[in-house]
């Protein structure tokens, strides 16, 4: 069984920083694909950046490059995902995705194995 546990989440001002983590148990951390998905109140989850198994390929969604950085730490079986430049817009619950199998770089929201419980992000204006 893999659990996929985020953390790092809370309330910061526009302009401020946040780094998220996940942190992975289960089978192998290190070959899977790792992303982050955010879900704003009222909207749909949409996908943030990607990163693969070895860390050398990122994918970021356009509103977040150059703001954002996700990076992995296949020794502590955890990703993370710095966040700066924070705008009100970033509000959201942003969870932690895995895929085990990569068909296409880069992966969707349907080819995501597991799934984290997501942790808040509050961006105040």
């Amino acid at each position: 069984q893999v659990q996929l546990v985020e953390s790092g989440g809370g309330l910061v001002q526009a302009g401020g920083s946040l780094r998220l983590s996940c942190a992975v148990s289960g089978r192998t951390f290190s070959v899977y694909a790792m992303g982050w998905f955010r879900q704003a109140p009222g909207k749909e989850r949409e996908f943030v950046a990607w990163i693969n198994w070895s860390g050398g390929s990122t994918y970021y969604e356009d509103s977040v490059k150059g703001r954002f950085t996700t990076s992995r730490d296949n020794a502590k079986n955890t990703v993370f995902l710095q966040m700066n430049s924070l705008k009100p817009e970033d509000t959201g619950v942003y969870y932690c995705a895995a895929v085990q199998y990569v068909r296409r770089w880069p992966p969707t929201s349907t080819d995501t194995d597991y799934w984290g419980k997501g942790t808040l992000v509050t961006v105040s204006s």
